[in-house]
């Protein structure tokens, strides 16, 4: 119980420490609510920071974009993956868009929009290393993964099956260093947040075809927020008629 209760202070602290961006989509509701979404920190091209320290992003312009077409409030406050989930979890947040891939067991704590982008994982290993092309070079090493993620619950299925260990870390550059390090012989990230890395210089390359996720979903706590879920989904629906969609990702997700 203790433990519970400080890991609830750290969250509430890490919530006042990030400062307040409140976006407004149109006019407020009548009660005037800001919804707090919660978001990742590092989750390129989803969430991260620019030149300008400024939050950018497919989730941050998404989110953004489906405000303004439905006309609500919030207060982005990029957290970090794990700690904005343990928000919403302790109502600390209204919802949370992270790169958060819709499985079968996050639906029993949490209800999701319909899936705004469909994912995939990649194995990647340092530029320069010809020695690793699959799964069965990676026995008897070790492979580091982002803790909470679709390439981390992949890992960790077939780990046993190809006899390689697993490190975890709580952010994507962490583990790119790693492997970059030599620390760690390969790691596994969802298709576009390493495809996107990749072309921006980050020194790995992927070797493996993309192995099928789930797909990603704006999340709030399960039976809460019912109101800001129809809205989103509205919004999502709207934004890829009137090709706001389609244009957020084309700025962020290049396939070739």
């Amino acid at each position: 119980m203790k433990r519970r209760f400080m890991f609830g202070l750290l969250v509430c602290a890490a919530l006042m420490s990030v400062g307040s961006n409140v976006y407004a989509g149109g006019n407020k509701d009548a009660k005037g609510t800001v919804f707090i979404i919660a978001t990742d920190t590092t989750f390129a091209p989803f969430e991260f920071q620019d030149a300008s320290s400024n939050y950018v992003g497919v989730d941050i312009e998404l989110l953004a974009a489906i405000a303004s077409d439905q006309g609500f409030a919030y207060d982005l406050k990029p957290l970090g993956f794990s700690a904005a989930v343990a928000a919403l979890e302790s109502s600390q947040a209204d919802g949370v868009i992270a790169g958060m891939s819709i499985t079968e067991e996050r639906k029993l704590k949490y209800d999701f929009s319909q899936a705004y982008y469909d994912s995939g994982v990649v194995m990647a290993i340092k530029a320069d290393n010809n020695a690793i092309k699959s799964y069965a070079d990676l026995a008897g090493k070790r492979v580091a993964v982002k803790t909470g993620t679709e390439g981390a619950t992949f890992a960790e299925g077939i780990a046993a099956q190809y006899k390689f260990n697993l490190v975890y870390f709580d952010e994507s550059p962490f583990m790119y260093e790693e492997v970059k390090s030599g620390n760690s012989a390969a790691c596994f990230e969802d298709f576009p947040v390493m495809g996107y890395g990749i072309s921006q210089g980050n020194g790995l390359k992927i070797v493996t075809d993309m192995e099928r996720g789930s797909s990603y979903g704006f999340a709030v706590l399960k039976g809460k927020n019912q109101d800001l879920l129809k809205q989103f989904d509205a919004g999502l629906v709207n934004i890829q008629k009137n090709g706001k969609y389609q244009a957020i990702l084309d700025k962020y997700i290049k396939t070739n």
